[in-house]
């Protein structure tokens, strides 16, 4: 079998077991959101921490909740860091410098696990399990949460509830997170992934030396990373470490892991406003843009021009040699579609093209299917933003699924497709603005350009991998960086917990003959167009500085 044909099945296997996943899934987790049966282990969480499971919340109140909660969790986390010389399990670890804790606080809490560290040589197993590991849970759930608010803001008529935030919080992790973590994590114990506290010694010969390297709990925080589509690792390496992702069908497994949510949640949104067909066009939208940007980085570091990769039929710089090219592209492609940011393989050595391609799903707002609910959230936004626009095509009030689309809820959308660009933007234009910055860069020309803007849109949009090739561990770095994960993060909440409470408060309007039919694939089509334009107008003059300039070299 040649390797075109292993990338064909491995890329229609995943797609297979995804569509498989879709239905069960998305309807186990409606039942999640929408039933009034709490469990025993959730009622003791509730009287724990204060909360009335019964009542429900206004958009502001829901709002305060999970900046409330947030604030907390980055407080604890970064106390966490500094203080890790004087705690258990340290293996000997000082605690973290300030502006590198803060980094990595903001970082986990804002589910971006950005890590300007090698987590083998930084972090004892304490820190690793009940910091890192926790928030890789908390926020998944804080975003999922998010999209369920807004959710039943298109689902709910003429009230200012939305539900409550800490029972979509403690439901999210108890009855979703938790349950497949666990499974997941002894399916990846059995192909190889350790999970230990012993020091497991493996000498490696590099550049003429012995290299010790130290196992640990990393099986847990593997699946959690993955199925709460989490960047981060317990070693360096990530995704391509051994100890990590030892076989090419852990490897399968962890792209339909970090996978399985997003695809999923268009049908639980479909369930909660009443019509399936509505959720099977938002994922139709997710799966255009997914196997797009799957194919052409595939292709791209198939076929990549160049003497080197011509004689050798690919470009193979920087992949693990156990996956191969079409595996390595493949987890790529689905690592910055989502806000996992783990790597299998090394994005500052894919093709200038093909570098592009993972820069644009970045750009996307990663919406294919995004982060654990902000990717559902987000194409929403995008939906809105498409109904206005065909409403002015046609000269009506735009509709969509029952709710007017009117100034209000178009400013919201506005500002929350505004304000990560901005954030990207502005600190790429700084980066390279400051001499002391510019230094830090491995690489100078489009490249050059290529890794830092790279770093910006990851961090920006809370996903979490890197092209490398630039030294971020300074103080501007890990303070632009974390400044940059907050903002990106919880201002597009603030809009969009804004948009939910201006449509439940609406009441519904009945379909007409010239109300736009949000379930064919007119609509499909037209989400698809809205979200690459508004990609390009925005990113374009970056890209073209940047790969596009180095592509065409």
């Amino acid at each position: 079998m040649n390797t075109t044909t292993a990338g064909i099945i491995f890329v229609a296997t995943l797609a297979i077991a995804l569509g498989l996943t879709y239905r069960p899934f998305g309807d186990y987790m409606a039942r999640v959101y929408t039933t009034g049966h709490h469990l025993r282990a959730e009622k003791v969480i509730y009287r724990v921490v204060g909360v009335d499971p019964d009542a429900e919340q206004r958009w502001s109140t829901y709002l305060r909740s999970v900046l409330a909660f947030s604030f907390v969790s980055v407080l604890f986390l970064y106390a966490f860091l500094r203080l890790q010389g004087h705690l258990l399990l340290s293996l000997g670890f000082a605690g973290m410098e300030q502006g590198q804790a803060f980094n990595t606080a903001t970082s986990f809490v804002t589910n971006t696990n950005w890590q300007s560290y090698s987590g083998e040589s930084t972090l004892g197993y304490l820190v690793q399990m009940s910091g890192l590991a926790v928030q890789n849970f908390t926020s998944a759930a804080v975003g999922i949460a998010v999209a369920i608010a807004l959710v039943r803001g298109f689902a709910r008529s003429r009230t200012d509830q939305l539900g409550n935030f800490w029972v979509d919080l403690i439901r999210t992790v108890v009855r979703i997170l938790l349950p497949i973590c666990v499974i997941g994590a002894v399916v990846l114990i059995a192909g190889g992934v350790v999970q230990n506290f012993h020091h497991v010694q493996t000498v490696t010969t590099i550049a003429g030396g012995n290299q010790s390297v130290t196992g640990g709990p990393v099986a847990s925080q593997e699946i959690i990373k993955e199925f709460g589509t989490n960047g981060g690792g317990f070693y360096n390496a990530n995704s391509a470490h051994p100890f990590e992702n030892p076989t090419n069908w852990t490897n399968w497994l962890q792209i339909y892991l970090l996978l399985s949510i997003g695809f999923s949640l268009p049908r639980t949104f479909g369930k909660m406003v009443g019509d399936t067909r509505q959720g099977l066009a938002i994922v139709s939208v997710m799966v255009v843009l997914a196997l797009a940007s799957m194919f052409l980085v595939n292709g791209l570091q198939m076929a990549h021009h160049g003497t080197v990769p011509t004689a050798v039929g690919a470009s193979v710089e920087g992949t693990e040699t156990r996956f191969g090219i079409p595996d390595s592209a493949t987890f790529a492609s689905a690592t910055t579609l989502t806000s996992t940011g783990a790597v299998n393989s090394f994005h500052d050595s894919y093709t200038s093209l093909g570098g592009a391609v993972l820069l644009l799903n970045m750009m996307l707002g990663e919406i294919a299917p995004g982060g654990t609910g902000s990717g559902l959230y987000g194409i929403l936004i995008l939906a809105v933003l498409a109904v206005f626009i065909g409403g002015l095509m046609i000269g009506r009030t735009p509709e969509y699924l029952g709710k007017k689309i009117s100034g209000r809820e178009v400013k919201f959308a506005s500002l929350y497709i505004l304000t990560t660009p901005t954030f990207v933007l502005v600190v790429t234009a700084l980066a390279m603005a400051l001499p002391g910055e510019r230094a830090t860069m491995l690489n100078s020309g489009s490249h050059g350009l290529s890794e830092v803007l790279y770093a910006a849109t990851s961090a920006g949009n809370n996903n979490g991998s890197a092209f490398a090739g630039i030294s971020v561990n300074t103080t501007w770095w890990n303070t632009a960086l974390g400044i940059s994960m907050l903002a990106a993060r919880f201002l597009p909440m603030v809009f969009a917990l804004g948009l939910a409470g201006s449509l439940a408060r609406q009441k519904p309007v009945p379909a007409s003959a010239g109300t736009l039919p949000t379930h064919r694939p007119l609509f499909v089509g037209l989400v698809t167009g809205v979200a690459i334009i508004v990609v390009a107008l925005t990113y374009f003059p970056a890209i073209a500085l940047g790969p596009l300039a180095e592509g065409l070299h």
